[in-house]
Parts: C-alpha cells; structure tokens; sequence
C-alpha cells in the first residue's frame, strides 16, 4: 500500500500542535530522549521532532495501523530524531524502555480505562529522573469550576461509546501522580477548553 495511504490524519492535531508545543519548549529538556503514549496518526510526533531537534522521539501506540501511520509519516519527515513507533499498551506495566527524560501523552486519557492512566503514571515515574516532566492534555474536570458545554457533551459522548471512558477528575490524577512520586500538577488553559498538565517527578 502507498505511503499516503497508510497514513492517518488526526484534525485535531493540526489544530492543536503548536499550542502543545509553545509549553513543551518551556516544559521538556533541551536534550534527551522524549517517550510519547498514544501516538495516534504521528502527526505530533513529527511535528515536535521537527520543531526540536536537539530531543529525540519515542513514539508509541498499541494499534498496528496507528504504528504504521507513524512510521509512514516518519519515513516522509526523514528526520533523524524521530524514532520507529514501538508496541506499548499504557496499561501493560514492563513498558521496553529503560529510562526517558520526557513522557507525554496526549489526548488519551478520557479516552481509554483508568488502568490506562495508572499504567501511564506508574511507568514515567520509573523511567523519569529526578526532575523530568509528564506532560499530558486533554480536558478534564476540575474542582470548583463549571464543565464547558462543550466537554459535557464530549464526555457524555465518550461514556456512550464506552463506560470506562471519559473526563477524569483532575484532582484524582493528580492524587495518584502524588502517589507515584511527581509533584504537583503545573495547569496551563489551552484552547477548546483543554489542559496542558505536567507533573515533575520528585
């Protein structure tokens, strides 16, 4: 098959790469080795190898066409920091990574079950330094302010498809980031009502 065919467009990626990247470059080291969980279509990854050469990039994802949509569009960026996608389900511990200086991880959260999440936070605390960020985004909820209109339906939407999806309870993340050994969350608003959270392990 082609390799315009084997790639997959995310809509939200385009819409929401350079917003993410304005705080990864203030939140990321300028060198190291950078793991992404869920990497989807790739779009991201190829997009913030680009945009910072001075890290490489481990994407992931446990679906095969999502791999090969990642691999494709690495293959059309050609760039030497952009690392072949491995397998890696977030919720299977034992991740094939020794260490990484960054994990992020965007836009899986709310869509996926809560061991995705404890898998996602128990493994970047072993593979992390003392120091090194977890970034994550999306939209969550958050103690003592409204839920958008839009991100209800969104959730409601989500729960519909499957009943271990949707919003999480930032508070709850952050409760079990805490537990693992990061520090507290460091909450950006971003556009469309979503969230760029880091946490910093201790």
């Amino acid at each position: 098959m082609p390799e315009a065919e084997i790639r997959q467009f995310a809509p939200s990626a385009q819409r929401n790469r350079d917003p993410i990247l304005a705080v990864m470059r203030e939140t990321l080291p300028a060198k190291g080795l950078v793991l992404e969980i869920a990497s989807g279509s790739g779009e991201h990854a190829m997009h913030f190898a680009a945009a910072l050469p001075g890290l490489s990039f481990q994407p992931s994802d446990p679906n095969a066409e999502a791999r090969a949509s990642i691999d494709a569009w690495a293959k059309e960026a050609a760039l030497p920091n952009l690392l072949p996608a491995l397998a890696l389900d977030a919720s299977t511990p034992g991740w094939p990574l020794a260490r990484a200086d960054g994990v992020i991880c965007i836009n899986m959260i709310h869509i996926s079950p809560w061991a995705a999440t404890q898998g996602l936070i128990a493994e970047a605390a072993r593979l992390l330094p003392p120091g090194g960020p977890l970034y994550l985004y999306g939209p969550y909820r958050q103690s003592g302010v409204p839920l958008a209109p839009s991100n209800a339906a969104f959730d409601e939407s989500l729960r519909g498809r499957d009943p271990r999806w949707g919003l999480r309870e930032l508070d709850t993340v952050a409760a079990l980031a805490a537990a693992a050994g990061f520090g507290p969350p460091e909450v950006t608003a971003m556009p469309a009502n979503n969230l760029s959270v880091v946490f910093r392990k201790r």
